[in-house]
Parts: C-alpha cells; structure tokens; sequence
C-alpha cells in the first residue's frame, strides 16, 4: 500500500517515513459506493488521500438542491477539505463516494504538522491553483450559460448510451429534477435521444454538442 500511495502521490517522496508511520497507526479505509464521507457544515475530520475509486464533492443550498463541484480521483486532492483546515471553519461542501474507494485520512493536527515540509506544502498549494481553475469553469457555466446548453454539454462524452436517472443529472446541474426531466423530453421530441428507465441513448450528438457550443442545432 505504502508503495501505491507514492505512486500515486510521487511528490510526498521526501515524507516516505511519516507516511509509513501514518498507515501503521491508521490504515487505509475501504468504503462501497455511496458512502458519505464528510458533510456539509460539519467539522472537517481529516485531509483525504484518495488511494482507489472516486469522490464526488457538492454542496447544497437551504431548499434542498445539489450542485457538483467536482470528483476527486487517485491521486488527486480535494480543496474543500484544506480549505476548511486552513481556515478553521465547518466544511463548506460534502463528499461522497461514487463507486467502491479506498482512503488515507491526515487527521488535523498531521496536517498542520506536514505544511513544514515542502513537498506536502506545495502539493496543496498546487492543488488550490488546479481546483480554482476548475471551479472558475464551473462558475461560468452557472451563470452564463443556459441550462439546455449546460445539459446538452452534460449528456457529451459518456458515450451513446448513458445509464443514470434524472436525478443525477440534475444534481451535477445544480437544479432540480422536474426541470432537467423536462428538458430531455424536449430533446426527445427533436428526436436527439431516446428516453427509457434510467437509460438515455444518444441518438444525434452532432445536434447536442451544437447546442452545447451555444449554436442552434
């Protein structure tokens, strides 16, 4: 295990024998898909290592609905967690485990105590220059793009056939269920998809990835 978090993680070389030590006293956990990890408002516990599967951070507002930030994979880092520790505040979003993951918890005062070294240090650094850029995107989209662009641009890239429900997508929009429902039925009628349980099955994304450049399609 030691071996694969450095590998997945190479610039943390120089904290080998710390992270050898960390795993001794608290190992790798194993979780199914769905788990939740932290949540939103709540103290932040530990900085995650992401050893196996995904996580999906999203935050919420007070009426209930769900907006992705982004996913965090092996290797990667997640912002809201260093935010919070940086800052001493309540976490501002939730995580949750999209398939089976494996994790390394830093508990807090572990943290703190590797922000000495450089190599942990500019590696979190790092990662706030990464996310910003993608929560930037995020932000552009929310607030300059239409919705059926956004889903139009959402449904892209899976593939022809897209096994996921209404709800899904609409939390990865920011918006509700009823809304995106009614979107992709008006995408059916333009006879861009097919609709079945669960189940979209992309008939025309030449008309979709019009429409998600912001063109008629």
């Amino acid at each position: 295990m030691h071996t694969h978090l450095l590998s997945l993680y190479p610039t943390l070389e120089p904290l080998a024998p710390a992270l050898a030590a960390l795993q001794t006293r608290s190992p790798a956990v194993s979780v199914p898909a769905g788990t939740p990890l932290f949540a939103q408002g709540a103290p932040c516990k530990g900085f995650p290592l992401v050893l196996g599967g995904e996580v999906r951070v999203a935050c919420h507002s007070a009426d209930g609905r769900s907006l992705e930030l982004y996913r965090v994979l092996p290797g990667e880092l997640c912002l809201v967690s260093s935010a919070s520790l940086f800052r001493g505040l309540p976490l501002g979003a939730e995580g949750t485990s999209t398939q089976a993951s494996t994790l390394l918890m830093i508990p807090p005062p572990v943290f703190e105590e590797w922000l000495e070294a450089p190599a942990f240090r500019n590696l979190v650094l790092g990662l706030f220059a990464e996310r910003m850029a993608d929560l930037t995107s995020l932000i552009d989209a929310v607030a300059f793009q239409k919705l059926d662009q956004r889903l139009a641009s959402a449904l892209l890239g899976r593939g022809p056939d897209l096994h996921l429900s209404h709800q899904t997508l609409a939390d990865e929009l920011g918006t509700v269920r009823e809304i995106v429902t009614r979107l992709l039925r008006r995408f059916e009628r333009e006879g861009w998809l097919a609709l079945g349980r669960e189940h979209i099955h992309i008939v025309n994304s030449q008309a979709l990835r019009a429409l998600a450049g912001g063109g008629q399609a």
